[in-house]
């Protein structure tokens, strides 16, 4: 039988492996991660911060921002309830269909954004399935704010779900069941004893659902109309600024994008960092 030493040397990879794998992992993070990032805000900066201020203030580049963040706060939490519904419905009950609805789940991981994009505009365009009762109601879906913010529900639902699922799986219907028995409610059950058991990982789905919704493009492109001051989200409005050759806006605005990837990215490590905590000490406890 090994001894402990013996398992250790057995596993132990030469030094020379080691730190050529480590240094192809920090080139690989500085060429593909570090620079373009660094490059976007010397793009934005280098004429000056007069001309970048200029580029972000501007009244298209201030109606893009209000409507990213507008589809952002509608379609986010739109998700959030979809998501907490369907993760506790797989995870805790049993149903025919069960294996179908995830499958729908992972849909939007598997069509391309633009085909999202095309499928809204033949339901809800002008020549579409509803487009004729549409115009007759004199409402507008397609080339508006409605079919922007139904193109990011549809990309960015399986967020939320997807990190609730496993989790409530591993965790199992004891706790629920057992609340079911001394009286709770359906929602009493919900509110007191499944979310507190998730609420790391929900906010974890939050954060990730957040981050695509506002930096989706290809589903956002088609539906959009591309209408400056209308219906350009930030990504939109970027792409426009680079095509007119207007580089220094467009790395502006970009900046913009990049500085909420990073609050994004902060935060996340930091609900990672306090989950991992949260669970340390509920081990040590136990």
């Amino acid at each position: 039988m090994q001894t402990k030493f013996e398992r250790n040397i057995a596993t132990r990879e030469p030094a020379w492996l080691k730190w050529t794998i480590i240094s192809l992992g920090l080139l690989f993070f500085i060429f593909f991660l570090v620079m373009p990032l660094l490059s976007i805000f010397y793009e934005a900066l280098r004429r000056g911060i007069d001309v970048y201020w200029e580029s972000i203030t501007e009244p298209d580049a201030l109606a893009a921002v209000r409507l990213t963040l507008l589809v952002a706060v509608i379609s986010v939490p739109l998700n959030l309830v979809f998501g907490v519904a369907a993760a506790w419905c797989i995870a805790k009950f049993d149903f025919p269909g069960k294996h179908i609805l995830l499958t729908f789940i992972d849909l939007p991981f598997s069509v391309s954004p633009v085909v999202v994009g095309l499928m809204y505009v033949l339901v809800f365009g002008v020549n579409g399935w509803f487009g004729g009762w549409l115009q007759a109601n004199d409402l507008q879906i397609i080339f508006a704010v409605p079919g922007i913010v139904l193109a990011t529900i549809f990309v960015t639902f399986p967020f939320i779900a997807r990190e609730l699922i496993p989790l409530m799986e591993a965790q199992g219907r004891d706790e629920e069941e057992a609340a079911i028995v001394l009286g709770a409610s359906g929602w009493q059950t919900l509110w007191y004893v499944t979310l507190p058991n998730v609420k790391w990982a929900l906010i974890y789905g939050v954060i990730l659902s957040n981050a695509r919704a506002m930096g989706e493009f290809g589903a956002v492109s088609v539906v959009s109309g591309k209408i400056r001051g209308l219906t350009n989200t930030m990504p939109l409005h970027v792409e426009i600024l680079y095509n007119e050759y207007m580089f220094a806006a467009a790395f502006a605005v970009a900046s913009l994008l990049a500085l909420l990837a990073l609050v994004t990215l902060i935060i996340k490590t930091l609900v990672e960092h306090k989950a991992a905590q949260t669970q340390r000490d509920f081990a040590g406890e136990h």
